[in-house]
C-alpha cells in the first residue's frame, strides 16, 4: 500500500517560484510516485487579493511507495531537507472520487475507516479556462463554508497555473464532513456545497477532478506556529 504526504512550508521566494515553473521529476526521487507542487491560497480570500496568491507559501501533495522514501528524501535529498522544515501529514487512503492523472492509486487496496478519528479531505482538479469564472462563482461560498465550518480544524486551499487548483482540509470526524457535504450542518447557509455540485452536474468546470479522503497515520513540524492539529489521534514528530 502506498503512504500520500502533504506538506505546508515557507520557502525562499527562488525556490518557490522554480519548484512552479520547473516541476521536479519524481522519476528522478527514488520512491516518488507523483508530486504536486503548488502556490498556497486562503480560503475564501478575493480573487485580486495578495492572499489568494503567496508566492514563498508552498503547498506540496505527494505520494510514495513506503515510508522509508519519505525519509529518505527529506533528510538527505537538497529540496527535502528545505520542506522538512515545514509541517507535513502522513496519510493513507480511505476512499476515492473521481479521477485524476499521474498519481496510482489502487482502489481495492484501500485503508479502512474509522468513524471517530480525524478525516482529511484532498480535492484536485484541472480545470476548463473557459469555466474558471462560473467555478470562482460557485466555488467561492464554498471555500468559506469549509473555512468557518465548526468542524474543521485546518483548512486550505493552493494553486499551480495554468489550470490546477486544490484544498486540503482536516476535519474531527466523517460525521462532520459529510453533513457539510449534504449541506446538513447548522452552518449560514449550509447547502452551499451541494449547490455547486448541482451546478458542475449542468456544466463540468474541470477537464479532470478527484476527491480524496484519508485518515492521518503521523504529523511532523509546525504550521502557523502551530503543532498537533490532530490532537490525540496520530504520532506528533
Amino acid at each position: 500500500m502506498s503512504i500520500f504526504t502533504y506538506h505546508l512550508v515557507v520557502l525562499p521566494i527562488c525556490t518557490s517560484l522554480k519548484l512552479m515553473f520547473f516541476e521536479p521529476n519524481s522519476k528522478n526521487i527514488k520512491g516518488l510516485i507523483h508530486a504536486e507542487y503548488m502556490t498556497e491560497m486562503i480560503l475564501g480570500s478575493s480573487v485580486f487579493s495578495p492572499k489568494r496568491l503567496l508566492f514563498r507559501r508552498v503547498a506540496i501533495f505527494a505520494q510514495w511507495e513506503n515510508e522509508k522514501a519519505i525519509d529518505s528524501y527529506l533528510t538527505q535529498n537538497s529540496l527535502g531537507k528545505k520542506i522538512a522544515k515545514g509541517w507535513h501529514l502522513r496519510l493513507l487512503l480511505t476512499r476515492q472520487w473521481g479521477k485524476i492523472s499521474k498519481f496510482k492509486i489502487d482502489t481495492t487496496s484501500l485503508c479502512s475507516e474509522n468513524e471517530k478519528l480525524p478525516v482529511v479531505a484532498v480535492t484536485i482538479a484541472r480545470m476548463k479556462f473557459l469555466e474558471i469564472p462560473r467555478f470562482i462563482k460557485w466555488g467561492k461560498p464554498v471555500e468559506k463554508l469549509v473555512r468557518d465550518h465548526k468542524g474543521t480544524l485546518l483548512s486550505t486551499a493552493s494553486i499551480r497555473f495554468p489550470r490546477t487548483i486544490s484544498t486540503f482540509s482536516i476535519w474531527k470526524n466523517k460525521q462532520d464532513m459529510t453533513n457539510m457535504v449534504f449541506g446538513h450542518s447548522s452552518m449560514e447557509n449550509p447547502k452551499r456545497h451541494i449547490e455547486a455540485m448541482n451546478e458542475r452536474a449542468k456544466k463540468d468546470f474541470h477537464i479532470e477532478f478527484t476527491t480524496l479522503r484519508f485518515e492521518a497515520i503521523a504529523e511532523f513540524g509546525k504550521y502557523n506556529g502551530k503543532s498537533n492539529y490532530l490532537g490525540n489521534f496520530s504520532k506528533t514528530i
